[in-house]
């Protein structure tokens, strides 16, 4: 389950919005017909409420009629708000997509096309273009997916369900108070299942508190097919949020033999020199230089990749709180910058399998005729269903896991 979010919570759902797209196997992006929203008795009372609300609150009576003309409640959101692909991935399984080798390349090829733009606004925040183009790569796959959700109705169905309620009701105040400003129109203010939008699926608070008009047209334009405002207005946040330039988010390390996990966590800081009296070192067998209290962090055990991290891990985490989604952002910023891939390897997941076993379960599958969606060892819904398919066909009960009993089975079957 994620942390209950924050006013300074950017994007929560975003992350989902730009994997979604680009994960074998996954559900695929939703169409404007999936957000069709259904009769609710209950939601349209609650609704004619919160509209009194607002006009209390000062918003006119031209933009709520406008707004919530035709809005209704939208499963769809509900469903999504449930099934948040960076709480419920491995971390291996999201750095598969968040660094993969096109989002990598397309990354360095925006760095290129928007330098002039993204190094002026790292000289004014302090905040490194490679970690903006990062944020913007992971959100919306540098704006090739900004999300097809309505805005306004995804914020009233989060707040009619009432699961974080008072976050979303505060979220969407300020999506109309965005409408009231001009900061954009209905029609384009679409984005991901949880409100985010444009971009870098900036949430509407974080607008009001933190965007910037860094392109000077008198809007703050994070719906803009131009990224500058976006990218502005996130370099901002994460400035204020306690940014360090030139500081890492994280170092690789090793840890010594009869490491105590008990020690690891993001909240169980310590001085570098106390780690490294423990033996911790860089992945050349170095001391690893004093940035500040650090961390470590093990997510996948202690038999897979280490990390120390320090205070701009948490300046991305105020982005967005889940583990996998900081890590995923870090890396791929090194990786713009040039940096190498993990070093440490992968150990095998509960099933046996490393993620080569899993892409060759469903390169394997995939020659036999059944649908993975892609083979890139995310075993998303189309793997599972092509999984079932041929337990089906071999007659063995139909679990939809890859293991490596299955792999062992589908080599024999070749």
């Amino acid at each position: 389950m994620s942390p209950a979010p924050s006013r300074r919570t950017v994007a929560l759902g975003l992350s989902a919005l730009a994997l979604s797209g680009c994960v074998a196997g996954g559900a695929g992006p939703a169409t404007r017909d999936d957000w069709r929203s259904v009769p609710d008795p209950a939601f349209d009372r609650w609704l004619e409420g919160f509209k009194s609300r607002a006009r209390n609150a000062g918003s006119s009576e031209a933009t709520l009629t406008r707004t919530f003309r035709g809005v209704g409640y939208v499963p769809l959101v509900i469903e999504r708000d449930r099934n948040q692909a960076e709480f419920n991935r491995t971390m291996e399984d999201y750095l598969a997509i968040a660094a993969s080798d096109d989002r990598i390349a397309m990354g360095r090829a925006k760095l290129r096309q928007h330098g002039r733009t993204l190094q002026a606004i790292e000289d004014r925040f302090g905040v490194e273009k490679e970690v903006m183009c990062a944020v913007w790569g992971m959100e919306s796959y540098y704006g090739t997916q900004m999300g097809d959700a309505p805005v306004i109705a995804a914020l009233a169905t989060l707040t009619f369900d009432g699961r974080r309620g008072r976050f979303f009701g505060s979220q969407l105040m300020s999506a109309l108070r965005a409408l009231d400003r001009g900061d954009t129109t209905l029609s384009r203010m679409r984005g991901s299942w949880a409100g985010a939008m444009g971009h870098t699926q900036i949430m509407p608070e974080v607008l009001e508190d933190y965007g910037v008009d860094f392109d000077g047209d008198g809007r703050r334009g994070c719906w803009d097919a131009d990224p500058t405002d976006a990218l502005a207005t996130t370099a901002n946040y994460i400035a204020r949020h306690g940014w360090t330039r030139g500081q890492p988010w994280a170092v690789e390390v090793r840890l010594p033999e009869g490491f105590d996990a008990g020690l690891a966590g993001r909240r169980r800081t310590r001085s570098v020199a106390s780690w490294t009296n423990m033996g911790v070192r860089d992945m050349d067998g170095a001391r690893v230089p004093n940035y500040g209290e650090a961390a470590i962090l093990i997510p996948m055990g202690v038999n897979g990749p280490a990390l120390m991290i320090f205070a701009n891990f948490t300046a991305i985490w105020r982005y967005n709180p889940a583990e996998n989604y900081v890590i995923g952002i870090g890396h791929l910023a090194d990786r713009l910058a040039g940096g190498p891939a993990f070093r440490a390897s992968l150990p095998p997941d509960e099933h046996g399998l490393t993620r080569a076993g899993r892409i060759e379960v469903q390169q394997r599958l995939t020659a036999q005729g059944y649908d993975t969606g892609g083979s890139d060892g995310v075993i998303g819904p189309a793997s599972r269903a092509a999984i079932r398919a041929y337990e089906r066909s071999q007659g063995l009960p139909e679990t939809g896991i890859a293991t490596d009993d299955l792999l062992v089975r589908l080599r024999q079957t070749a």
